[in-house]
């Protein structure tokens, strides 16, 4: 089954736009991010500085690519990979009984303890980095598919930015209202 080529360009606008918002935070805040990646105690402290400081550039340069028809495919499983290894190391911490570490994917001014909750979100996201990953239904698109497009990945954006700020403040509400 071929998907319509107007989700798989929404698909990969989405995931470009939310690996790219968060290569900025990384590369704006590169020590907290690195103290973060040593938080999760997934890696030697030697490796640690140099994969903080590869990640977000692998993060940026997959986004770029997602933006390009041709390299797109390979992009969006790049995107899905990242995604995933990303859910693995909150997985290993959670298993590890490890919660109160910051997840690192509130950008540098908001911490966010990992929980259960946000291996959901990151296979949410992983699937829309597969749906992007699909080769879509040939056929031309006009300037209407190409609004709907955008629309569409601002949609599944603003759908994204609410959750991360539900499950940001998730905490602080569930002590205001006493729980």
């Amino acid at each position: 089954m071929q998907p319509d080529p107007i989700f798989v360009i929404a698909a990969a606008l989405a995931v470009a736009v939310i690996l790219a918002s968060a290569a900025s935070h990384k590369l704006r805040a590169p020590a907290r991010f690195a103290n973060q990646v040593d938080d999760y105690q997934l890696l030697p402290r030697g490796l640690v500085r140099p994969v903080s400081r590869l990640l977000p550039v692998i993060e940026a340069a997959v986004a770029i690519a997602l933006l390009v028809p041709a390299s797109r495919q390979l992009a969006a499983l790049a995107a899905a990979a990242l995604l995933a290894g990303y859910g693995l190391a909150i997985a290993i911490n959670l298993r590890r009984g490890r919660h109160d570490i910051d997840c690192g994917c509130a950008g540098p001014n908001q911490a966010q303890p990992i929980r259960p909750v946000l291996l959901l979100r990151n296979a949410a996201l992983v699937g829309l980095a597969l749906l992007a990953s699909l080769v879509p239904h040939g056929r031309e698109l006009g300037g209407f598919d190409g609004f709907v497009a955008i629309a569409a990945s601002a949609a599944a954006l603003l759908l994204h930015a609410t959750a991360e700020g539900l499950l940001a403040n998730g905490p602080r509400l569930l002590k205001l209202i006493g729980r």
